[in-house]
This record gives structure tokens, C-alpha cells and sequence, in this order.
């Protein structure tokens, strides 16, 4: 069937599974060397303003999670819940994005992929920047995505590959902030994936840095705001983890005046 499909609709081997998947329906007719129209209806309201169109990519990444078992197969590795999930909207780039989006040799399609590469969801390549990964947003306080982080779900990878991927440009947006409260106590992770585990196992006053040298002045700004009590720096104990963590300890108690510990 799905070789019927691939030569029917002029797809390939991953499309036509996309196409049976979600019950698109198949022609029949004569055979089509390349499909240029999608068959799939899109996600993405081309219209939209870009922070609505960034949103809209992250709601179908939520969506593919739950059908993906690789993906679930790899929360459930890293001691992660369904309800984090949903909580925090994750959701994984199974590469079946461009399937939806009209072909760049059309007016529609070169609009769209042309603002998803500006955004950074698209490579210049046209390949999706995040596929393959768990996506991890970061929501500003209006709602909007401030931030996307991506982790390649699988280790088995070409050389050279990226495990660790966000949006191009400077970091923005604190995860989980509203978990840090007035005079409160707070841990902070390494990485979001490591911040989703704490959450998942119940400590819920968890945010992440984006790495060793990833806290950011957004983080230092809200902290600050915030007058946090105690901050429990939870990162890698490893040489670059313990060295960070020795360094930021120092700037949150001159900065801050808190107390700091080591995790």
C-alpha cells in the first residue's frame, strides 16, 4: 500500500506513511513523478503574526509527541511524566512538518518556509532545524514562545551531529518562572531535560540554565525581582559543571545575597 501511495501521489516512503496515517485520501489516478501540493491539511496559519506562527509550530510538535513511541519511549528513559509533558507542552519534530507546507516553488510555500527559516525552525537547507528532537518551549509571561530547545532523542547519530539545538540568536525567557516565588527557594539545573526530571519526581521549584554558561539576564533579572532565598545549583558533576557552579555560587550570593548550595 505504501508503494502504491508513493507512486500515486509522487511522494516519498515517509510522506506516503504520513498521508496513510492521518487517512488523507489517495487518488488513484495516473502516476505523478513529484507531488507540489499537500495532501495534509497545514498547521500553520500563514497569516499569522510570527510569536502566533512560532506557537503554532510548537502545538504540532505537542501533537506529534503522543504518536511518536520513540519518543515517549525516550521520556520515559529520562524519568520524565506525561503530565510534564502536557504541562509544559512538549513535543517532538518527527519530520513531517514540510509535508504539510506548500512546495517553495510556489508563492504560499516560499512565503511561509521563507518566515519558518527567519524564525529558525527552518534551516536555510529547508530541513526542519529541530528533527529528530524532543522540543522543550520556553514561554514568555504573556504566553509566547520566548525560546525552543531541542534534544536529539537518539544517541546514534553521524559524526559531528548536535545533541543540543535552540533557535538561533540569544537565549531568552526563563523555564517554569513562575515556580519561582518571592524570598523562595529555587533549583537550578544544567539543562531542561535534567529541570523536567526534578519537576517530574516532584520537586517542582526547579527552572534550568541553557548549559554552563547559559544563565542569561533574564534569569539574573527575574532572580532578582523575585528576592530569592536560597538557590540549590543542580548542575552536571562533571570538571565544566563543578566549575560553573563554583563561579555562578559566587556572583548569586554578591548579586543576590541568598544562599547557595551545591546539588
Amino acid at each position: 500500500m505504501v508503494d502504491f501511495v508513493m507512486r500515486a501521489e509522487g511522494v516519498s516512503f515517509r510522506h506516503a506513511v504520513e498521508l496513510l496515517r492521518n487517512g488523507a485520501p489517495v487518488t488513484g489516478g495516473p502516476v505523478v513523478r513529484v507531488s507540489s501540493v499537500p495532501r495534509l491539511p497545514s498547521p500553520l496559519d500563514r497569516s499569522a503574526e510570527d510569536r502566533v506562527l512560532l506557537g503554532q509550530v510548537v502545538g504540532f510538535y505537542a501533537d506529534a509527541l503522543a504518536t511518536s513511541d520513540d519518543a515517549m519511549a525516550f521520556l520515559e528513559r529520562r524519568r520524565i511524566t506525561g503530565e510534564a509533558a502536557g504541562v509544559f507542552r512538549l513535543g517532538f519534530a518527527d519530520r513531517t512538518l514540510g509535508y504539510r507546507l506548500p512546495e517553495a516553488n510556489r508563492k504560499a510555500g516560499a512565503e511561509v518556509r521563507g518566515r519558518l527559516q527567519t524564525l529558525g525552525i527552518l534551516r536555510p537547507s529547508g530541513h526542519e532545524l529541530f528533527r529528530g528532537s524532543l522540543v522543550v518551549p520556553v514561554f514568555d509571561v504573556g504566553g509566547d514562545v520566548a525560546e525552543v530547545y531541542g534534544r536529539k532523542i537518539s544517541d546514534h547519530l553521524r559524526e559531528g551531529t548536535a545533541k543540543h539545538l535552540y533557535l538561533p540568536g540569544p537565549h531568552r525567557g526563563v523555564w517554569n518562572a513562575d515556580a519561582i516565588v518571592e524570598g523562595g527557594e529555587v533549583v537550578v539545573c544544567e539543562s531542561l531535560i535534567d529541570a523536567l526530571t526534578f519537576w517530574s519526581a516532584g520537586i517542582m521549584n526547579v527552572t534550568a540554565a541553557y548549559g554552563v554558561e547559559g544563565f542569561t539576564p533574564d534569569h539574573w533579572e527575574l532572580f532578582e525581582q523575585r528576592s530569592v532565598g536560597r538557590v540549590l545549583i543542580a548542575f552536571d558533576a562533571d570538571p565544566a559543571g563543578d566549575k560553573a557552579a563554583q563561579k555562578i555560587s559566587a556572583l548569586m550570593i554578591e548579586r543576590l545575597g541568598c544562599e547557595v548550595f551545591r546539588v
